[in-house]
């Protein structure tokens, strides 16, 4: 009897081990792949877009585990970086002038470097020579502000109270009255290092469908022009849903393992595809859920909305070197699309210049680059972000600008809004104080961002 038991004990055991290995398996088979193409990814972009240092990129960004275990091998000749953990799951990511760096998922990258675009020429000016905040020169004339107390809020920042959970804030940037009056970097970078925005970068896609908006060539309040829903429920999904993300369709915003967002960034060659044949479990316009995949549909939409022939121009000409943003940099996936929920790269500078752009209600230097009415869509909350005020592709400080306890951020006006990233990278926006504020880091360990405002809102009243 005793040996039966034994026996029957022996088994289950085996079948438990049995079932956790291939369960292992399963798992590290899908987690490599998005590892080594996070790793690829993101040192092709850093070292070739942000001209900085192998080393720095692996220490900053790449220490946490898994992250840790990837080996990587850079070509300055060919611009491609390759990167695997213990020689398994290879993954290129390859770097082209004009485009930034490109996942070579469903093709070699030789064929992928080799594949060129008609790209944008920037306009062929120094921006040392020019006044801020079409160039770089700052004026010599400040509006009023208490230095003492913003210099010490900005450099409250940079500081790491704790070395276990370094918040590696890495520019801050404001923007005052239209003129910069207080800009600090980490040591390494500088007003003319190019940083990933991540999320940041869904704010852009917003400003791309307002132009397209205002060329008449889309309306926000149509169902979205998507070939494969025209046959089934999805149908119902309008562009203004998308802006919202309140499409209801079936998504999984999880950064921490193999998801719909991590699937869509690092492994299919269309950023598009997961979100784009998701399935429809809510009604569209009800429900508010945060994604990245809502936001590669509407990068596709766009695409489809340009003469191919000025699609990869068309970001540069009509807003970026419209407002001076000549070293900011949107990256396409292999398929050739831009990857507008995350992969745009830009000095502090270039983000201060896009928050300057909303806080003037989409004119600059009396040129109307946005519809009008469209910064007053984006910062209006959208019906269904009921948890967490979310406009139009930005994130908004309440829902009720009338009731002073209903705010994210508690220090600041209520008429707050701002673009997000990954590792908090943000872009606040505050009309009613005509202030922009800009900080980028590098680390998913928060900072006091209500103090650092209340430090800032203070240094200016």
């Amino acid at each position: 009897m005793a040996r039966t038991i034994k026996s029957t004990l022996f088994k289950i055991m085996l079948i438990t081990l049995s079932i956790a290995i291939i369960a292992g398996i399963i798992y590290l088979s899908k987690a490599l792949p998005i590892i080594t193409a996070f790793r690829a990814k993101d040192i092709c972009s850093c070292v070739f877009l942000g001209n900085r240092a192998p080393d720095s990129v692996k220490d900053q960004e790449l220490t946490s585990f898994p992250l840790s275990l990837g080996e990587d091998e850079i070509n300055t000749k060919d611009s491609v970086v390759r990167s695997s953990v213990f020689g398994l799951a290879r993954k290129y990511a390859v770097y082209r002038k004009g485009l930034g760096c490109t996942l070579a998922i469903g093709a070699d990258w030789q064929t992928l470097r080799d594949t060129h675009h008609q790209i944008a020429t920037p306009p062929a000016i120094d921006q040392d020579t020019i006044p801020w905040p079409d160039g770089n020169l700052l004026s010599g004339s400040l509006p009023q502000f208490d230095k003492p107390k913003l210099d010490a809020t900005i450099q409250k920042a940079f500081l790491e109270p704790n070395k276990e959970k370094p918040v590696r804030t890495r520019a801050v940037i404001v923007v005052y009255k239209g003129q910069i009056i207080g800009e600090q970097y980490a040591e390494g970078f500088s007003k003319s290092t190019r940083q990933a925005g991540w999320s940041m970068t869904k704010s852009i896609t917003n400003a791309l469908v307002g132009i397209l908006v205002k060329q008449k060539k889309l309306n926000v309040m149509d169902a979205a022009p998507v070939e494969e829903w025209k046959n089934d429920d999805r149908a119902k999904i309008t562009l203004n849903d998308l802006l919202h993300m309140s499409s209801g369709l079936d998504w999984e915003e999880n950064y921490k393992g193999p998801s719909s967002a991590t699937t869509t960034l690092f492994a299919t060659a269309n950023a598009s595809g997961p979100a784009l044949h998701s399935k429809l479990i809510k009604k569209p316009g009800e429900e508010f859920t945060y994604s990245s995949g809502t936001s590669n549909i509407i990068s596709r939409i766009i695409r489809d909305h340009i003469d191919s022939n000025d699609y990869y121009k068309f970001p540069y000409l009509e807003l970026f070197y419209k407002i001076g943003m000549l070293n900011t940099t949107l990256e396409p996936d292999a398929g050739g699309t831009f990857v507008g929920s995350s992969f745009c790269f830009g000095t502090a500078r270039d983000w201060a210049r896009f928050g300057l752009l909303n806080l003037h209600d989409g004119v600059w230097n009396e040129d109307r680059i946005l519809p009008d009415g469209w910064v007053r869509y984006s910062s209006t909350p959208a019906p269904a972000a009921k948890l967490k005020p979310y406009g139009a592709h930005f994130w908004l400080n309440a829902s009720d600008q009338n009731n002073p306890s209903d705010r994210i951020f508690p220090s600041a006006p209520a008429d707050l809004y701002w673009a997000d990233g990954f590792d908090n990278q943000k872009v606040f926006i505050i009309p009613s104080l005509d202030l922009v504020i800009v900080k980028l880091s590098s680390s998913q360990n928060y900072m006091d961002d209500d103090g650092f405002l209340k430090g800032i809102i203070a240094s200016i009243q």
